[in-house]
C-alpha cells in the first residue's frame, strides 16, 4: 500500500491540541504527533467496529500481546514471550506505576538532561527526586556524560533511571556501546532501568534502534522497556502502550501497581488500532521514516543557508527538532515570544525540557512538506528581522 503524507486534513475544530490550542495564524509545529492521516487498515478496522454500536466491557485477548511481540521480533530482532507484555494506558502512566513499585519517596531517579518535560512532573509529583545527568553538546552533537552518571547513579538513594531512547528532546539514537555501557553501570549500582522507547520506529538513515533489553541477559533482567505506536502511526489518542519486563519478578510488582491504580482495563477503540498498526502497517512507518527524512534535509538546509543564527542539532532519531538559539542571546521568554508571536510559529521552549535546555526550541517536522515550508518562511523573516 502507499500513503498519501502530502493529504491535506484539516483538524482545526476537531478538539485537537496541537491545533485547536493556539489562535488561527499560528502554524502549531509543537506537540509531538504528526499531521498525517492513520494508516487506511486502522482507520477501517475502527468504522467496522463502531459500526457494530455496541461497546461494552471487552476481554483481555492475547491479540494485543501478540502484536506487541509481532512487531518486536519483525522490526527490531527481539523475540519477546507474550506474558512478558503488560497493558498500559500509554507510556507515561506505565513510568509512573513503576515508580511507584520500585521506588520510595525521597528516591533518586536518575533522568538525562534535558528531558521530555513530562518527567519533570511525575517524579516530583510521587515525592522522588530528579538526578539530572545533563547530556553534553560537543560539535553539533550530544554525548553522555559518564563520569557524572556513574556518580549520580553510585548515591545511596538512586534506585532507578528513566531512560529516554530514542532521546526526546536531542534526538540521539544511542549506540550499542553507550546503552551497554548505562546498563552495566546500572547492574553495578544496582538501579532499575525503565526505558522508554515511543519514538523507536523513526530512526534515520545511518542509525539503527536497539531494545534496551536485547544488550545482555542481565540487562534484561534489571529493565522494563515501554512502547507505545503513537508516534509512528498517528493514535497518541487511543491512550494505549504497553510496559515489556523480561524478569518475572519485576514484572509481577509492575503488575500489582498497575491493579493497585485499577489500570488495567482495556479499551475497545485502544487495543484495536494498536494491533492492526502493529500487524498489518509495517509499509505505512517505512514511508512515515522516508517522508520525514525529506522534511529533515529540506530543513537542514534551509537553516544553514537561510538562518545561519539557529543552528539545528542534526537528529539520529524522532521528527522533534532541537534547535539551537543561543545566538540570539535572548531569554527564554522572549525567545518565545518571537516564534509564537514574530514568526506565529507554535514550538516547545527549551527551558521546560530542564537543565541544558534554556536558549533551545523544540520543533515538530511531521507535517506536510508545504506547512514546513510556510513555517521556514515565516521563522525566516522573524529572525532576520532582529536586525
Amino acid at each position: 500500500m502507499k500513503h498519501n503524507f502530502d493529504e491535506v486534513v484539516d483538524r482545526r475544530g476537531t478538539e485537537c491540541k496541537k491545533w485547536d490550542t493556539y489562535p488561527a495564524d499560528v502554524i502549531p509545529m509543537w506537540i509531538a504527533d504528526t499531521d498525517f492521516k492513520c494508516p487506511e487498515p486502522v482507520v477501517a478496522a475502527m468504522i467496522k467496529r463502531a459500526g457494530h454500536g455496541i461497546y461494552g466491557y471487552p476481554v483481555n485477548s492475547s491479540n494485543f500481546n501478540k502484536a506487541i511481540k509481532n512487531w518486536q521480533q519483525k522490526r527490531f530482532g527481539w523475540e519477546i514471550a507474550e506474558e512478558w507484555v503488560e497493558y498500559t494506558p500509554a507510556v507515561v502512566p506505565a513510568i509512573v506505576f513503576a515508580i511507584r513499585a520500585f521506588t520510595q519517596p525521597g528516591d533518586h531517579i536518575v533522568l538525562q538532561m534535558p528531558a521530555y518535560h513530562p518527567f519533570h512532573q511525575i517524579i516530583p509529583d510521587n515525592g522522588r527526586i530528579i538526578a539530572g545527568n545533563e547530556l553534553l553538546l560537543q560539535d553539533g552533537h550530544y554525548v553522555i556524560d559518564f563520569a557524572d552518571l556513574e556518580k549520580k547513579l553510585s548515591h545511596p538513594r538512586a534506585r532507578m533511571l528513566l531512560l529516554c531512547n530514542p532521546h526526546n528532546p536531542v534526538g540521539r539514537c544511542f549506540t550499542r556501546e553507550e546503552l551497554l555501557k548505562i546498563g552495566n553501570l546500572c547492574i553495578a549500582n544496582q538501579v532499575l532501568v525503565v526505558a522508554d522507547e515511543i519514538h523507536a520506529d523513526i530512526i534515520y538513515a545511518g542509525h539503527r534502534h536497539i531494545p534496551f533489553a536485547t544488550l545482555s541477559e542481565a540487562i534484561a533482567n534489571n529493565c522494563i522497556v515501554c512502547v507505545n505506536p503513537s508516534k509512528t502511526f498517528n493514535i497518541a489518542g487511543v491512550r494505549t502502550g504497553a510496559a515489556i519486563t523480561p524478569n518475572k519478578a519485576l514484572r509481577t510488582a509492575l503488575h500489582e501497581s498497575v491493579a493497585n491504580n485499577k489500570a488495567y482495563g482495556r479499551t475497545i477503540f485502544g487495543t484495536l488500532p494498536v494491533e492492526v498498526a502493529y500487524n498489518e502497517c509495517d509499509y505505512y512507518a517505512d514511508q512515515l521514516v522516508e517522508y520525514l527524512q525529506g522534511n529533515l534535509a529540506y530543513m537542514l538546509d534551509f537553516f544553514a543557508t537561510r538562518i545561519s543564527a539557529i543552528q539545528v542539532v542534526k537528529p539520529e532519531a524522532t521528527y522533534l527538532i532541537w534547535l539551537d538559539c543561543r545566538q540570539l542571546q535572548m531569554s527564554a521568554a522572549d525567545l518565545q515570544k518571537l516564534f509564537l508571536e514574530k514568526a506565529k510559529v507554535a514550538m516547545n521552549e527549551g527551558s521546560t525540557f530542564g537543565p541544558g535546555g534554556t536558549g533551545f526550541m523544540r520543533m515538530n517536522i511531521a507535517c506536510r512538506r508545504e506547512v514546513l515550508e510556510q513555517a521556514l518562511l515565516r521563522i525566516e523573516t522573524a529572525v532576520n528581522g532582529l536586525n
